[in-house]
């Protein structure tokens, strides 16, 4: 609710005006005077945690990172969100997030304070705009309590400093939310307007995820809206039309461009951004997708995914647990309990309207995250973030402070405050006590402190003569007993190198379904769409993402693959690190290569010889390979297969004349897996018309008994880089 200051006593003058400068560095003259100092501390906390030894983060999610150096290179790559230079394929989301990466990298140059100084920006900026908007509506203590919360959310913190779009996507969503309230609080058609216009960003972020906060932002206005209900129904509408538009323009515009203008769309099936919103990034995450990543129904798995299985208790389990679930008790205690004690308040409270956005939003989440059949991953779970900061920080003055709320409620308030309390702090010795060799003291200090305060609060409310300092003491405590857990996950997020493919804080406790690494779900499953020739997956792990996880030139939690050395930390390659001298080769490891095998630095140098006028330098299976060797060389390789490999977006006639034109010399083959998923069509082409490169010319073993065009008699040639052919065409 809106607070009203006091006037000021007869005689006394009212506060002073404060200059900008001491507005922004104090707060305005009806601010507690701890107030501004103290969300100064949690912004600093928040910027420490996700910029700590950011450097050692290297390219991140080189999926990703790869596409930026793209778009420093080329203004059309920037636009599409392709992959390479030369423009062949996209990356599976929208370019919005790429784009503040790309603008910083021609800025100050393309390196990781490019790719993750603006994430740790958009990471700080949410948790402000959490407190601004949790101010105006449960005051200063809630709003320092909901950032805080924020701020120290351990799978926030992991994201965060990491490159994957889910740090802008729940920045443009808190930023909606503000502007969704201003428009209950102020009756105004424009906080509207634009919180339809940001949720619109966030789908050309993240695309359908961002979808999930309407129904709470529509739902609260036709509840709390100041208009009369057919003046709020025509406000809806209009924001409906804004979000239409603001969702829908690049679409649009990529849609409309010839196919051969234009390149292949990431993680569609027909190469347009209608499919994938619809199918890829859209249904198919929610239903998911026949043998596609994550087993949907009737693949593999059966619906598990990297973050386990799915339904009601997956954001409560082994994997998920520990990233998001440390206050969920406490928020939705305290949403049901807050909504019952301001039931009654007029339609238009602010208080009331503000829980049901935030309650909606959680509801939401959870519900669509939790029986999710298709990918999910564990870092999704950042959405749910600022609805749960919120719900925290609300119920805990609520709940707390004597002089809110009906006074029917000031004994029974208390008790289901220490209720709250209770639950969140088993569950927090819950959760540590699936690792109970990590710091085996907190979990039961945590305990302790859980029992002390609650104690210590109900001391202070009832009983006069503990007085005040009983209620500072339970206080102090119960912030620890909450905050303490996933603060201590937080911090182990800050210490640990990031890792681009499936960041993740705190220790291992699970793995991402039964049977598998962590955050692999039952092993290796036996595909992606159309699954894999034999179960093998193209170049180990293509784009570093293991069926039904995320983009990056990693495995899971930092362990190594195909392609990647295993000496680097957070499963970087150790030439990530610094400049492209340091590139792999030998038993370091090499890059990501076709199907099956690594590219050698020697194989490298010679593509980057024998290129001459061609617009790429190779063509290879996947992202993996294709990220590996752009960032090496800044040179564009086309991803014939796409992000897994799999999308048909190579066919023979499109190989032909990039041949023809020139644009094209070398494909690299491997292990018996053709480019696009098992293009059989392509890969017979390629042995039929190209010629088979002799390991020796780039310093690999000579071939022995195989003829220089098509394959071995093996079906297989040494050269040089474990069962990648390389073959040049022409």
């Amino acid at each position: 609710m809106t607070q009203t200051l006091p006037a000021p006593p007869t005689g006394t003058a009212a506060p002073a005006p404060r200059g900008r400068i001491r507005r922004i560095l104090l707060g305005g003259p009806g601010d507690p005077a701890w107030s501004r100092p103290a969300l100064w501390a949690v912004l600093a906390l928040a910027a420490a945690l996700y910029a700590w030894d950011l450097s050692s983060g290297g390219y991140a999610n080189s999926y990703y990172s790869a596409a930026v150096k793209s778009g420093t290179q080329s203004w059309k790559a920037f636009f599409f969100g392709s992959l390479d230079a030369g423009n062949y394929i996209t990356v599976d989301k929208p370019p919005m997030a790429l784009w503040a990466q790309e603008l910083a990298a021609r800025v100050i140059g393309f390196g990781t304070p490019a790719l993750l100084l603006p994430q740790v920006i958009e990471g700080v900026a949410a948790v402000a705009i959490l407190h601004a908007t949790v101010r105006r509506a449960f005051g200063h203590p809630a709003a320092l309590i909901a950032a805080a919360v924020l701020a120290l959310t351990p799978i926030t913190v992991a994201i965060n400093r990491d490159n994957n779009p889910d740090t802008l996507l729940v920045l443009l969503l808190v930023a909606a939310a503000w502007a969704c309230q201003r428009a209950v609080e102020t009756g105004r058609l424009r906080p509207l307007l634009l919180s339809a216009f940001l949720v619109g960003c966030g789908f050309n972020t993240k695309m359908l995820q961002a979808f999930l906060v309407v129904p709470a932002f529509a739902l609260v206005y036709l509840i709390a809206g100041r208009h009369g209900i057919v003046r709020r129904l025509g406000h809806l509408v209009a924001a409906g039309a804004v979000l239409a538009v603001s969702s829908s323009w690049w679409m649009l515009i990529v849609d409309a461009v010839p196919a051969g203008s234009r390149p292949y769309i990431g993680g569609s099936t027909d190469g347009t951004v209608w499919d994938l919103v619809i199918g890829y990034n859209g249904l198919g995450r929610v239903f998911g997708e026949n043998n596609g990543p994550g087993g949907g129904r009737g693949g593999p798995g059966g619906g598990a995914s990297f973050g386990g299985r799915s339904g009601a208790g997956r954001l409560f389990n082994d994997i998920v647990g520990g990233q998001i679930s440390w206050l969920i008790p406490f928020a939705v205690i305290a949403l049901v309990a807050c909504l019952v004690l301001l039931w009654k308040r007029p339609r238009t409270d602010l208080a009331r309207a503000a829980l049901l956005l935030w309650g909606g939003w959680l509801a939401v989440h959870y519900v669509i995250f939790s029986f999710a059949e298709g990918t999910f991953h564990p870092y999704y779970t950042t959405a749910l973030g600022p609805a749960i900061a919120a719900l925290t920080g609300a119920g805990a003055v609520l709940l707390f402070r004597a002089d809110r709320g009906e006074a029917r409620w000031s004994r029974v308030r208390p008790l289901v405050g220490a209720v709250a309390i209770a639950v969140t702090g088993a569950w927090a010795f819950a959760l540590l006590n699936r690792t109970p060799s990590w710091h085996p003291w907190l979990r039961w200090t945590i305990l302790a402190a859980t029992a002390v305060s609650i104690a210590a609060l109900l001391l202070g409310r009832f009983v006069r003569r503990a007085g005040t300092r009983a209620v500072v003491a339970g206080t102090v405590l119960a912030a620890v007993a909450t905050l303490a857990g996933p603060g201590a996950y937080a911090v182990s997020a800050a210490s640990t190198a990031s890792n681009g493919s499936n960041p993740q804080a705190g220790p291992s406790t699970g793995f991402g379904g039964p049977g598998g690494m962590r955050g692999m779900p039952g092993g290796m499953p036996g595909g992606f769409r159309g699954g894999f020739p034999g179960g093998q997956p193209p170049g180990g792990v293509p784009g570093g993402r293991l069926p039904g996880g995320a983009p990056g030139g990693q495995t899971p939690a930092g362990e190594g693959s195909a392609g990647q050395g295993s000496g680097s930390a957070g499963g970087q390659m150790p030439w990530t690190r610094g400049d492209r001298s340091q590139r792999p080769g030998g038993a370091r490891g090499g890059f990501g290569g076709g199907p099956g095998g690594e590219v050698s630095a020697q194989m490298i140098s010679y593509l980057e010889k024998n290129q001459g006028s061609a617009t790429w330098l190779v063509a290879v299976s996947s992202a993996q390979s294709a990220s590996s060797i752009i960032l090496s060389t800044g040179r564009p390789v086309i991803a014939m297969g796409g992000f897994t490999g799999s999308d048909p977006a190579m066919t023979v006639a499109k190989l032909q004349k990039y041949v023809k034109d020139g644009r094209l010399r070398y494909v690299m083959l491997g292990g018996g897996m053709g480019p696009g998923g098992g293009n059989s069509s392509v890969t017979a082409w390629v042995q039929k018309n190209g010629t088979l490169v002799d390991p020796s010319e780039y310093g690999g073993t000579s071939l022995s008994g195989t003829s220089q065009s098509g394959a071995s008699p093996s079906g297989s040639a040494s050269s040089g880089s474990t069962g990648a052919q390389l073959y040049k065409l022409g």
